[in-house]
């Protein structure tokens, strides 16, 4: 029934999700890589190479090879002839931001004039644009621009010199800023608010899972962050190569953290030794490379980032092992896991093969952490929601279970009255003068000899019944022996005894069976254990005259 409606929800969630994503899709179009594309063709740089020459001779640029194979160094870059009508219109030429020296951007117009822009590491933050959209203005002209031309010093070129050149009108690029600032901005507080949900659940229920979980909303703000360009826009004179170093350590906070929270996410038992040796190796496999980048790099930044792709390969091929175990260990939570990360673990999958360039740029694809991960956070904190109701479902049913395991270890199995220990336990330490009572069932070996064991233990029943009949709310019951009893009841509230005994002689025995009792009664304090011996020879000793004088009847201690 649980399961259902937690299906049944996510289900709706899903269904919201798939609206928005519908009705959001014309304007995904309208952000990010805007305007016009321009296609360019690739040359290395020479020494003596210049501008004006190269937009002389375009015949010598590559447009074939793909950029990727060219390796890193120095490159001018070239747009084959636009035909773009943007005279007298603001314009901006648009480009993703990727490890660079410096870009030099000429922009040849229809009058032969050419405008030089120069993009360093620091105006390269100064200029980026929600999307990690590198964009400079070109200076207006009442003659349309008819070429650009790009000279892109140290280029580490690990997935192209010049990835997703576009031309846009003012309004195009503002658009596309207001559009990515609300999708940035929901993402944030979404991932905000669960931080917050979670640091809470994380200090009432102290599971080990939530920290972890906890660390990855912190990785994921941090990425989300940086990766827009929004910390470019808090911190204006920041390099973009930092920036740039700020993605790979979050990226590796986020992989690192998520694979930790999957190792604790499952029972006992689901981790196996080995499977959490692979996590420490996935982990390290990730973390290590985004270290060097961040210390070491340009140096080696090449490698290191092949070596991140790696890693991240090693981590999402982890997954698939330890959701082995969670099946053959047939734990309740793994479709929880599966119906939460299916998503972001495919984009992740995707996303590394376009890092190794077996993909094409994609401006979603690149940006496939922020979307993937906001479906992720939402589903998994319902599953973690979930998993919490069970849990705590485990926990009443284990309180219910340990409170029965206490009231049998204090109860007489076959009267439901306190037993000989239970009863002393409460007896002894009561403030005031108590009033013990013992009733002693009389000749009740005959009775048992006359209708058998099981009817004795029905009268022993039936007996029960009627003390508890008798006494008050404060009164201890208790079955002490065989066939003796044990009321304590306060003095000031107290039980009459031949009330008791009418109640025997009145009660519907089994087989109609005439039935009676003895009783003897004694009054004093029980604050200590030597209160209650006394109190409970002195009883005993006049249960015994009761008995000596025929039964059925009542003596007081004197």
């Amino acid at each position: 029934m649980l399961r259902a409606w937690f299906f049944n929800l996510l289900a709706l969630i899903g269904a919201c999700l798939a609206t928005l994503v519908a009705t959001a899709a014309p304007a995904y179009a309208q952000a990010g890589t805007v305007g016009k594309p321009v296609t360019v063709c690739v040359l290395r740089a020479a020494p003596g190479m210049t501008a004006a020459a190269l937009i002389r001779t375009p015949g010598k640029f590559d447009c074939k090879t793909p950029q990727a194979r060219f390796g890193p160094g120095d490159y001018w870059a070239i747009s084959e002839p636009l035909d773009f009508d943007g005279k007298g219109q603001r314009l901006g030429v648009r480009v993703l931001s990727v490890w660079q020296k410096s870009m030099t951007l000429y922009a040849v117009y229809a009058d032969n004039k050419v405008a030089s822009i120069q993009t360093d590491v620091h105006a390269a933050t100064r200029n980026i644009q929600l999307g990690a959209i590198v964009q400079r203005w070109l200076p207006r002209r009442d003659v349309p621009v008819v070429r650009l031309l790009w000279h892109v010093e140290g280029s580490i070129n690990m997935r192209g010199i010049l990835i997703a050149p576009t031309i846009a009108t003012g309004s195009e690029a503002a658009l596309s800023n207001t559009i990515m600032a609300a999708l940035y901005g929901g993402f944030g507080g979404l991932c905000l608010a669960l931080l917050l949900y979670n640091l809470g659940l994380t200090r009432a229920l102290r599971q080990n899972y939530l920290p972890l979980y906890c660390l990855m909303l912190i990785g994921l703000l941090l990425y989300a962050f940086s990766s827009s360009g929004a910390l470019g826009w808090a911190l204006p004179d920041i390099a973009n190569t930092a920036r740039l170093r700020i993605n790979y350590v979050s990226l590796s906070i986020i992989g690192v953290s998520a694979i930790a929270f999957l190792g604790h996410f499952f029972e006992e038992g689901v981790m196996t030794a080995r499977l959490r040796a692979l996590i420490l190796i996935a982990s390290l496999a990730v973390a290590l490379p985004s270290l060097g980048i961040a210390l070491l790099a340009p140096w080696g930044l090449h490698v290191f980032d092949l070596l991140f792709t790696f890693g991240f390969a090693v981590l999402i091929l982890s997954i698939i092992p330890i959701l082995y175990s969670a099946w053959r260990h047939k734990s309740p939570f793994l479709w929880l896991f599966v119906v939460a990360w299916s998503v972001p673990i495919a984009l992740a999958a995707a996303r590394t093969a376009y890092n190794l360039n077996f993909l094409p740029y994609n401006f979603w694809l690149d940006n496939s952490t922020i979307v993937s991960m906001a479906v992720e956070a939402v589903l998994s904190s319902l599953a973690i929601a979930y998993r919490i109701l069970l849990i705590s479902r485990e926990r009443d049913e284990a309180r219910e279970q340990e409170i029965a395991a206490r009231l049998l270890a204090d109860t007489d199995p076959l009267t439901g009255l306190l037993n000989r220990r239970a009863f002393l336990q409460r007896a002894i330490g009561r403030q005031g003068n108590q009033s013990l009572l013992l009733i002693d069932i009389d000749n009740f070996k005959r009775v048992n000899d006359t209708i058998g064991h099981d009817g004795g233990d029905e009268v022993l029943r039936v007996v029960a019944r009627i003390l508890r009949a008798s006494a008050n709310a404060e009164a201890l019951v208790a079955r002490i022996g065989g066939e003796e009893f044990a009321v304590v009841t306060a003095c000031n509230r107290p039980i009459e005894p031949e009330a008791i005994l009418s109640g025997f002689r009145s009660g519907r025995m089994p087989f109609d069976l005439a039935v009676t009792a003895s009783i003897g009664v004694c009054n004093g304090p029980l604050a200590r254990e030597i209160d209650w011996k006394a109190l409970y020879r002195a009883a005993d000793r006049a249960l015994f005259e009761a008995k000596a004088a025929g039964r059925d009847r009542v003596r007081a201690a004197a």
